[in-house]
């Protein structure tokens, strides 16, 4: 069983700037592709921004240069600096990652609980 936990939410003023955190445990082998999706009231989930295993990223057009995301291998945590907030940013974030199990040796892509970003105005 894998677990994705995520953590650092919250509510900003617009400006501001806040950290996710995303932590995987379980039953890993390894980890390739981790990623952050959100999802506003009423709208489709969207991807936001991505790592590969050997650190290529990519970024939704909406939050490049105010974003960055990055991972630490040694702790199977993915991160999600988010600088420059604006209220249209406002939604739950959902971390991802696609992990090799132990138990089945297949790739699966996991998901976390989701954790609330609220922008003010």
């Amino acid at each position: 069983q894998v677990q994705l936990v995520e953590s650092g939410g919250g509510l900003v003023q617009a400006g501001g700037s806040l950290r996710l955190s995303c932590v995987v445990s379980g039953s890993i082998f390894s980890i390739s592709t981790m990623g952050w999706y959100r999802q506003a009231p009423g709208k489709q989930r969207e991807l936001v921004a991505a790592i590969s295993s050997g650190g290529s990223t990519n970024y939704a057009d909406s939050v490049k240069g105010r974003f960055t995301i990055s991972r630490d291998n040694a702790k199977n945590t993915v991160y999600l600096q988010m600088n420059s907030l604006k209220p249209e940013d406002t939604a739950i974030y959902y971390c991802t990652a696609e992990v090799l199990d132990k138990t089945t040796a297949h790739f699966k892509d996991y998901w976390g609980q989701g954790t609330q970003v609220t922008v003010s105005s």
